[in-house]
């Protein structure tokens, strides 16, 4: 009898407690009725505040994931990233709650879309650029100091970001590249494996040189000339017979592509002066202009067209 007595007494006090829970949660304001009421409770705004806290959490969690293994700079850019992510999840979070509270949220949604899709197609090159920025900073494919060839122009990258990369070019101008370019375009990267990179020279020779001289003259200058690695050596290669030169290469290695074209300025003058030593020319294109001289002009012929 007592242990009944004890049961129903726990029984009556469970549903109390949970049912004042419930009354206590469902406390808030209310405004409209029916199915136009809006209904904004203490249970409601606990519920918003447990999405805000856990989906900051799993953020910042996968943000240290994704950024553990990457540079201090790097993650500064990254945060940037999340905190536009957290923004877009709480606007997202709070539409659901005004759902739950009953407010018609269909005519701000559409309004959203269309605004959202004209923002989307204004600043689709934007967006782009900045998954490019993620993608080169997560696969490394592109790192301050990189030598780099892009539309034809040479630069030096000094500076990562998320929307562009920057670089100074061999004439110290600065060019800004959106980082879209790296994941559409073709991009030379001179460094991306090692800072060693082969560079050449082309020369023409006459005909009728002595070509196993010349070819010495080349090896010889390219070994003691300073910014030329001595290993790999350099070589030379024969590689056709044009029409008015015999055409070498001389190839070379060098650890400062970026500068590299002082080194070939230093070398042309230097294989011009041996050249000139050793009566070895180097010839221009000649041409041979045939003049075809018609019938000279009658006078008597302007006569007779005057007349007509």
């Amino acid at each position: 009898m007592i242990q009944e007595t004890q049961s129903k007494v726990e029984e009556i006090l469970e549903v109390g407690l949970w049912q004042g829970i419930k009354d206590f949660l469902n406390l808030g304001l209310r405004y409209g009725e029916g199915e136009n009421s809006i209904n904004i409770t203490i249970g409601l705004l606990l519920l918003v505040t447990v999405v805000f806290l856990i989906t900051g959490f799993v953020l910042k969690w996968l943000r240290i994931l994704l950024t553990q293994r990457m540079e201090a700079e790097d993650k500064l850019k990254f945060v940037s990233v999340f905190k536009f992510i957290r923004y877009l999840v709480y606007v997202v979070v709070i539409l659901l709650t005004m759902s739950a509270a009953g407010i018609d949220i269909t005519l701000l949604l559409t309004a959203s879309a269309a605004l959202f899709v004209g923002l989307g197609l204004a600043l689709q090159e934007l967006f782009q650029d900045v998954i490019g920025g993620i993608f080169i900073i997560i696969d490394k494919s592109l790192h301050v100091g990189d030598i780099i060839e892009i539309d034809s122009k040479v630069g030096k990258v000094f500076e990562i970001k998320l929307r562009t990369t920057r670089a100074i070019t061999r004439d110290d101008k600065v060019i800004i590249i959106p980082n879209h370019k790296f994941i559409s375009d073709i991009i030379y990267n001179y460094t991306q494996n090692h800072k060693t990179t082969r560079e050449q020279i082309k020369i023409g020779i006459a005909y009728g040189s002595d070509i196993n001289l010349a070819t010495k003259i080349l090896e010889t200058l390219a070994g003691g000339q300073k910014g030329i690695l001595k290993s790999p050596k350099p070589f030379v290669i024969f590689e056709d017979f044009g029409d008015s030169a015999l055409l070498f290469t001389l190839n070379f290695y060098t650890i400062d592509s970026f500068n590299v074209t002082r080194v070939k300025s230093e070398m042309r003058y230097k294989l011009d002066a041996e050249f000139r030593k050793n009566n070895i020319s180097i010839p221009f294109p000649q041409r041979d202009v045939h003049i075809i001289q018609q019938k000279p002009f009658q006078h008597s012929n302007a006569n007779n067209i005057e007349a007509k």
